[in-house]
């Protein structure tokens, strides 16, 4: 804020704070423009397209990795750069996907409610029986995306003793093509990204590729792997757990078979969900902002054609 306030007056206008949330489609955000007379917007997820780019903005600040609720073609027709933050929440994703591995390979989640409900000597047998599992070090870790978050996990791994691969045809320090990882991983952790080539990236095939009671986690999208090949996956027995942080409309409806299953773990998008991701992206922006207006290149621009 600081930064802002050095370069800029700043009407600050919090959105999760809100209750309900305050988020602003592009009619919305436009009048909102409008209304404070502003030349710069700054937003994580409300709508800017439309009007907002005929609002004379002089730049957009997305606080995303990928600033998906920006029409980024648009900007750039009208010469608005776009900054984002990429990597903002890469330590939080990282660590929620150690988090669901353990969770799904340990039991956790039901482990805690039997302590809740009284029922740690259920059906006559004792905890030990019930919740005794393989220790993830020296296991073998498949990561498929070597972005900021894919390099986050990876090391993350590596620190609890597993041996770490990986996939990605975008990034040279990958070790494997997808079906060798898939054949020799242990544990599949996905990020990533969603691309056309890499929508349903995790299928009914590659799946049955995975070892017999493997684990597979995903942090990243929904739209990487196919739910219906999955659920049949590990209601076959052939996957032994899963950790899953997404899921399509980021909704899982209640009667889903996933629901139902004592070896899955399920969160609802959490995984960048810190108060480092918010500092993070502020700063990342707030700085990028400061270097625009200073007449020098911003680090990180969605659409740098627009520079020139």
């Amino acid at each position: 804020m600081a930064t802002l306030e050095g370069v800029a007056d700043v009407v600050y206008d919090p959105w999760i704070e809100h209750t309900p949330l305050q988020l602003m489609n592009e009619e919305a955000l436009a009048a909102r423009i409008a209304a404070v007379g502003a030349d710069i917007v700054v937003c994580e997820a409300d709508s800017c397209q439309g009007p907002v780019l005929d609002a004379g903005l002089r730049l957009i600040g997305s606080t995303r990795g990928d600033p998906t609720n920006v029409d980024v073609a648009g900007a750039t027709e009208r010469g608005i750069p776009v900054l984002h933050a990429p990597g903002r929440n890469a330590d939080g994703v990282a660590e929620l996907a150690v988090g669901l591995l353990l969770a799904a390979t340990r039991g956790i989640a039901a482990a805690d409610r039997d302590v809740r409900t009284g029922t740690v000597y259920r059906g006559g047998t004792i905890p030990y029986q019930r919740y005794r599992a393989w220790q993830i070090a020296g296991q073998t870790v498949g990561i498929l995306g070597l972005g900021s978050v894919g390099r986050a996990a990876a090391w993350r791994f590596a620190g609890l003793g597993m041996n770490v691969i990986s996939h990605d045809p975008f990034n040279e320090a990958a070790t494997h093509d997808l079906d060798d990882l898939l054949a020799e991983a242990d544990v599949v952790s996905m990020h990533a990204m969603v691309t056309p080539d890499s929508v349903g990236l995790m299928g009914t095939d590659q799946f049955a590729r995975m070892k017999p009671g493997s684990v597979y986690v995903n942090t990243a999208r929904a739209a990487l792997h196919d739910i219906d090949a999955l659920t049949g996956a590990l209601a076959s027995g052939h996957l032994g757990a899963a950790g899953l942080d997404h899921f399509e409309g980021e909704n899982l409806p209640t009667d889903h078979p996933l629901q139902a299953m004592a070896n899955v773990v399920l969160t609802p998008h959490i995984g960048g969900a810190t108060y480092d991701t918010e500092a993070n992206h502020s700063k990342l922006v707030a700085d990028d902002i400061a270097r625009l207006l200073a007449g020098e290149r911003p680090v990180h621009c969605a659409n740098p054609e627009v520079l020139q």
